[in-house]
């Protein structure tokens, strides 16, 4: 049976943080590229996560968020049923990310000095920008040995391993809070009350039958519906019959 996790952020931070996790997938995939639109891919990828970085400040919220589960592994090690070997390891990893938070630099900083990366960036906002006729500094790097290339871009991906495993931390704890539970959405609708602790909506559902759920609402209500889906349309037709999926709030 074919199924997906739709995720619906409650608020601007999960937004984000969900944006970052989906861009650092996409240049995990083009860490270990080979051909030249590979290279321009992550190029364009780091852009933008660079772009995300400069915009909003992520450090703060990870901070915030990696705080607060600290807490909660301490209340947790008041539980006389918790491993706590696993607990001290979770308390230590936890512990030891925070500071490096506070003690790290603006994400991406390091970047802004890299001469080359400057010099290309606007190009890249421009559509078919890199050509050779626009950008023949970027053409001529990728005439470069692949080790060379390889040993740079690695680099630069380094520039944002911390927050890469701070989003993870975040999101993982984020998502563990919520379990699924089945729910039948009459008529391809239903409609939830969130409470002041959720930030996002989880919908697992099937993907064989030709509907995808959509989520319109705030942090207090919300409401899912289950639309057809139909690429020679440009509008979007509601489901009209019973849909049974898996809900989490996190």
């Amino acid at each position: 049976m074919n199924q997906a996790v739709y995720e619906f952020p409650l608020n601007e931070k999960v937004r984000t943080y969900l944006r970052l996790e989906q861009l650092f997938k996409q240049l995990g995939q083009s860490i270990n590229a080979n051909e030249d639109w590979q290279y321009v891919r992550f190029i364009e990828s780091l852009f933008t996560l660079l772009d995300l970085a400069e915009r909003v400040d992520v450090r703060t919220d990870l901070i915030k968020d990696i705080e607060l589960h600290e807490r909660n592994l301490n209340y947790w090690a008041q539980h006389p049923n918790i491993d706590l070997d696993a607990l001290k390891q979770a308390q230590q990893k936890v512990v030891t990310l925070r500071d490096e938070l506070k003690n790290a630099r603006k994400f991406g900083s390091a970047l802004r000095d890299e001469k080359f990366l400057m010099s290309i960036r606007q190009r890249f906002s421009i559509p078919g920008g890199t050509c050779s006729f626009d950008l023949p500094n970027l053409h001529y790097w990728l005439r470069q040995d692949a080790s060379v290339k390889q040993q740079t871009i690695k680099g630069w991906f380094r520039e944002f391993a911390l927050m890469q495993n701070a989003i993870d931390m975040t999101l993982a704890f984020l998502r563990e809070r919520g379990r699924f539970e089945t729910i039948d959405a009459e008529k391809g609708f239903y409609q939830g009350v969130a409470d002041d602790k959720n930030e996002v909506i989880r919908v697992y559902c099937r993907t064989d039958q030709g509907y995808f759920p959509t989520l319109s609402g705030n942090k207090y209500r919300y409401a899912i519906r289950f639309m057809m889906f139909n690429p020679e349309e440009a509008g979007q037709v509601a489901m009209e019959t019973m849909v049974q999926f898996k809900l989490a709030c996190c």
